[in-house]
């Protein structure tokens, strides 16, 4: 087993560019964008989080566990890269600051389009499933430029798939309570044929899993058994949370609607 951290120049300077650039803009060029807005230092604490969870999914011994060893290992990557380090970096950005990018690089029609639920949900799901086919997800193995396509999709369409649920922008905002749940219940069930073709597939269907040496007490089947578990239990926590604040919002806002109209 070869454990260790990632160095390589293009991973390292693209999350200290990102890092630094996020310092800049609410930092000194802050007076520019919102001079009435004090320093984010709770979504501060947010972003720079999202960042180190992206580094130790792709640049940490996990990455060669999970491309080497571990399907499982692999699953619990992807699930950092889709749902903790998007949330994190969502949250991480206060709405003053997402506006300004928006308004300047007048990306507002596009980001609309594309996290509109039924683009950016349904882009999700069909990506996620098709690098779950064998062929393609031995490929992503094998060449490391496929492989950080891989999780560069990954990474970028699970934040196109949250961004309704957890944004804080006005310009590109979340979208309606009943379109919420519907996304939500619609997003459980759209990772149920790759959860089924991994747990009940009978065999292991990735030979790099299947041959690879054992470095724990865990065979290739269950292995594979376990990996799906991990993404339907973390997507099950994800949406549930996810239905349970929106039902929350939801009657606060009619509460707060009923209290308006007694006044």
């Amino acid at each position: 087993m070869q454990l260790h951290w990632h160095t390589e120049p293009f991973l390292i300077l693209s999350i200290l560019f990102v890092g630094w650039a996020y310092a800049i803009t609410t930092g000194p060029m802050r007076s520019r964008i919102a001079s009435e807005e004090a320093f984010p230092l709770g979504a501060s604490i947010r972003f720079y989080l999202g960042l180190i969870i992206i580094y130790i999914a792709v640049g940490s011994p996990l990455d060669s566990i999970a491309e080497l060893f571990l399907f499982s290992a692999h699953m619990v990557q992807h699930m950092l890269l889709i749902y903790i380090a998007p949330t994190l970096l969502i949250y991480g950005m206060p709405a003053w600051l997402i506006d300004a990018f928006i308004q300047r690089t007048k990306l507002g029609p596009l980001l609309r389009f594309l996290t509109n639920p039924a683009c950016g949900g349904l882009l999700f799901t069909f990506v996620f499933t098709l690098w779950h086919i064998p062929t393609l997800y031995e490929v992503a193995l094998i060449d490391k430029r496929v492989h950080i396509l891989e999780h560069f999709t990954m990474f970028t369409l699970g934040l196109l798939m949250l961004w309704p649920f957890m944004t804080l922008s006005k310009l590109v905002p979340r979208r309606s309570f009943p379109i919420r749940l519907i996304t939500i219940f619609l997003l459980m069930v759209g990772q149920l044929p790759v959860f089924a073709f991994l747990t009940f597939a009978g065999e292991a269907i990735y030979p790099t899993y299947a041959w690879a040496p054992r470095i724990i007490d865990l065979d290739p089947l269950n292995d594979q058994i376990l990996g799906g578990i991990i993404m339907k239990v973390i997507n099950m926590a994800f949406s549930l949370t996810l239905l349970g604040l929106c039902f929350y919002h939801w009657a606060k806002n009619e509460e707060n609607d009923l209290a308006e109209g007694n006044t």
